[in-house]
């Protein structure tokens, strides 16, 4: 299922454990994964602290580029369920200084009430 989320352009879970060895430069002490989700190549990370975007970039995929947003940062969000008809679950998250939100397709499968109170804990 997590080929065919990545054609539709949804994102699908990932464990938190596995991005540990690769993200522990970016995260600052007392910093902990709560959250990962991977688009191809791309990856959207919860922390207790921020959401990292990682924009893979290039042929290689060596490239990459690194989105801090702060929770402090972020105004407001939006979580959309799939429904019957509806093959997909949507987030939207408004952040400060932008005129439009950053939006992210989630496959059916994916738990987006965990991503939800993810937000929900840390945006104040």
């Amino acid at each position: 299922m997590g080929l065919f989320n990545a054609l539709l352009g949804n994102v699908s879970e990932m464990d938190a454990n596995v991005l540990k060895n690769e993200y522990q430069p970016l995260l600052c002490e007392g910093e902990k994964i709560e959250k990962a989700y991977k688009l191809i190549r791309d990856k959207w990370v919860f922390t207790n602290k921020r959401l990292i975007i990682q924009d893979t970039q290039g042929v290689t995929g060596k490239k990459k580029e690194y989105y801090s947003i702060p929770y402090r940062s972020i105004e407001r969000f939006s979580v959309e369920t799939a429904g019957t008809f509806d093959m997909d679950a949507e987030i939207k998250i408004w952040v400060r200084g932008c005129d439009e939100p950053l939006e992210q397709q989630f496959g059916r499968e994916s738990n987006v009430a965990e991503v939800q109170r993810v937000l929900a804990q840390y945006v104040l």
